[in-house]
């Protein structure tokens, strides 16, 4: 698929960051279940906030987390996070489609590079991991399309909200 001129990926402002809050608290438990979060573990709406306040009030080689937002004509259609950062070394990349009618349109690989461009060179990483849900078979495709190689299949717990699970780990090196 041929990247559509109006896709744009960003880096997500301190402003932005309810775009990911709202995401998780209005999600359907059916979602977060494919995602494999668990409600109980997703941190009230001002907790969440207040820890992006303090984040961004870091400079970007220090932070816990850097995100990006993904637009479509102007519209925002998802977003990208990396966490367990290692600055100049690795982080770990989550990908999310904010709209079910969205999902599985064929945008996500280009997000997907895009955003993977942003974050080497900004954290200046020398691999990027992403740890999805085994059985959530969209983002496996994504990031195998987006030229991720398969490390490995094993049970993992990949963020704070996370339930452990069975996740398929896939690894970007840095372009040459």
């Amino acid at each position: 698929m041929t990247a559509p001129a109006d896709l744009v990926v960003r880096e997500m402002e301190l402003a932005d960051v309810a775009i990911r809050i709202d995401y998780f608290h209005d999600a359907s438990d059916d979602h977060l279940h494919t995602l494999g979060v668990d409600r109980a573990r997703i941190p009230s709406r001002a907790d969440w906030h207040a820890f992006y306040q303090r984040d961004y009030a870091r400079p970007v080689d220090e932070r816990l987390a850097y995100s990006l937002v993904w637009l479509l004509a102007d519209e925002v259609v998802g977003f990208s996070s990396v966490d367990q950062i290692t600055f100049g070394v690795d982080a770990y990349m989550h990908l999310h489609i904010l709209s079910p009618t969205r999902r599985r349109a064929g945008m996500g690989t280009e997000f997907v590079r895009r955003s993977t461009a942003i974050y080497f060179q900004t954290l200046e990483l020398q691999r990027l991991f992403c740890q999805p849900n085994a059985f959530n078979v969209a983002p496996n495709r994504t990031l195998q399309r987006a030229g991720f190689r398969y490390v490995r299949t094993y049970e993992a717990t990949p963020s704070p909200i996370n339930f452990p699970q069975p996740v398929t780990q896939w690894v970007l090196e840095r372009p040459a």
